[in-house]
């Protein structure tokens, strides 16, 4: 284990990282990360391989996986095992979700297209009436 002296405090693991204090503190509450004791001021103390994971969390999380996933496979990394497999198949799962989304929005993008191509105020003395065009399917 490394001694006091070799850790780092939280403020200099966030300095390094670019991941606010604030932010390192959540991840060690959901357990993404565990600090390897106290100053005697009361000072997180981090291993310098936190580093390698919070690198890994804001990855992991700017391809659309969830803190949830991340712990997950974190928990496979921390057994000894590569989790590899396990990101392989939430990813291919974001991939279908995003095909589903796009095929959604190109619905949507139709329709909008639709009611704009058509766009024609036509007055309405109805006062429960917003907006006619948009209302009527």
């Amino acid at each position: 284990m490394l001694s006091q002296a070799e850790a780092k405090q939280i403020g200099v693991i966030a300095k390094e990282s670019g991941v606010p204090i604030k932010t390192i503190r959540y991840y060690e509450e959901l357990g993404l990360l565990k600090s390897s004791g106290r100053t005697e001021g009361g000072f997180r103390l981090f291993n310098s391989d936190v580093l390698e994971r919070l690198h890994f969390i804001k990855r992991a999380q700017s391809l659309g996986l969830s803190l949830s996933e991340i712990k997950e496979f974190l928990n496979v990394h921390d057994s000894g095992k590569l989790p590899c497999e396990h990101i392989k198949v939430k990813l291919e799962d974001k991939v279908k979700a995003i095909d589903e989304q796009i095929r959604q929005l190109l619905i949507l993008r139709q329709e909008l297209s639709g009611l704009l191509s058509g766009w024609e105020i036509k007055p309405d003395s109805s006062h429960s009436t917003i907006c006619p065009i948009i209302e009527n399917d």
